[in-house]
């Protein structure tokens, strides 16, 4: 796909795309996590941008809490007769949620569940549902399996269920299992995991309010990532430094194309990989009868596009399929559990569309590999969708 087809669509750049994910992953923004000095110059990096495409721009804060925050490299060495083996963060093993913060290196006896005497011995357990008996036989801590991605990587979320009071190390499934197997050594492990209250910053742009009888549009992606883990770079940009760009190319394009009867408008969203809670924030704030297209994930194509609908939204994805089949891009039914899913429960019709996200929340989700013909796919079907919409 090129600039170059015929069509309103013609006017789609490759280059301004690319160039907008290339900003959004450099050092400056830190992996963009909500309520970071990199995540607010995120924010004030896209508001000019909208500004220099003719929007009147807003911003608006919202209070985030329980953010888990990695404050240190965590820790974790296995000693078994005379071998040492150092397992590499997100590589061999990772954060737990429900993990307490434990700052310093804690060493102790690695047993499994079989065992009868838990106290200051790191237990290998299968799930939390030991739980309660480590914390109540004071067990030094918990080493539970999680697998990781076909890429190595053990993925970072940075939202969850509440800490706990015990420190729970997720170790990558094939070390778990050779550790359960070989039996017995000491394990020594910190895990500098805090929770951390802290404000967003949903930027919004307005091009034009509706006129009488005329659609109200509004275009939104999350800018925010999982953020940056102490010494090692997460550019998210998959997620969603994709959509954002797509987001901000679509608005340009549809400005000087839609009638003036349309409104249109534009919303990057904090805090989504926190809980949504930039889209909780927003979505009881929009006008009724406004019509939302949320784009999460645009670096990957494959088969086809994933697409969620929910509210009164018969008309949106009537309007979506005649853009898939205009422009050629293959739509599927699947799950978008991303801002959508906000502004459809606020009672908006509200669409959710995901193009791959390869590398996904890790140290691989590089601007490289975000697939210039996908960027040009999806903004070509937001293009068509809302041109369908306001006809």
């Amino acid at each position: 796909m090129t600039t170059t087809s015929t069509g309103p669509s013609a006017a789609v750049s490759a280059a301004r795309l690319e160039r907008v994910i290339s900003a959004l992953t450099e050092n400056r923004f830190a992996g963009r996590r909500v309520g970071t000095p990199g995540g607010h110059a995120a924010g004030l990096w896209l508001a000019a941008r909208l500004r220099e495409i003719g929007a009147s721009v807003t911003t608006d804060e919202f209070d985030v809490h329980d953010v888990r925050e990695l404050y240190r490299t965590p820790q974790l060495a296995w000693r078994h007769g005379s071998a040492v083996q150092e397992f590499v963060h997100r590589r061999d093993f990772a954060e737990h949620l429900v993990s307490a913060d434990l700052p310093l290196q804690r060493e102790g006896a690695v047993v499994t569940t079989a065992a009868e005497e838990w106290r200051d011995r790191w237990v290998l357990a299968p799930d939390l549902g030991v739980s309660a008996r480590a914390l109540a036989d004071s067990a030094a801590g918990l080493l539970l399996p999680r697998r990781a991605d076909a890429e190595g990587w053990m993925p970072k979320m940075i939202a969850g269920p509440p800490a706990g009071k015990l420190p729970v190390l997720a170790v990558r499934t094939d070390l778990h299992e050779q550790m359960s197997t070989t039996g017995g050594g000491t394990v020594s492990a910190s895990m500098p995991l805090r929770s951390v209250d802290v404000t967003g910053s949903n930027v919004h742009g307005l091009f034009r309010t509706p006129g009488p009888g005329g659609i109200s549009v509004l275009l939104t992606a999350h800018f925010d990532g999982v953020g940056d883990d102490p010494g090692q770079r997460l550019p998210a940009a998959a997620d969603n430094a994709s959509g954002v760009a797509v987001v901000l190319e679509a608005a340009r394009v549809l400005v000087r194309l839609l009638p003036a009867s349309a409104g249109l408008r534009v919303t990057f969203l904090d805090a989504e990989e926190a809980g949504a809670r930039g889209s909780a924030h927003h979505a009881p704030e929009v006008d009724p009868g406004t019509v939302v297209i949320n784009i999460d994930g645009a670096a990957q194509l494959g088969e086809a596009a994933a697409v969620e609908a929910a509210g009164p939204a018969h008309d949106l994805l009537a309007a979506l399929d005649h853009a898939g089949r205009e422009t050629g891009v293959p739509l599927r039914a699947g799950a978008m559990a991303s801002d959508n899913r906000r502004y459809a429960a606020a009672g908006l019709a509200a669409v959710g569309i995901g193009m791959g996200m390869p590398g996904y929340q890790t140290p691989a989700e590089t601007a490289d590999r975000v697939e210039k013909d996908t960027l040009v796919a999806a903004t070509r079907l937001v293009v068509a969708t809302v041109r369908r919409l306001a006809s």
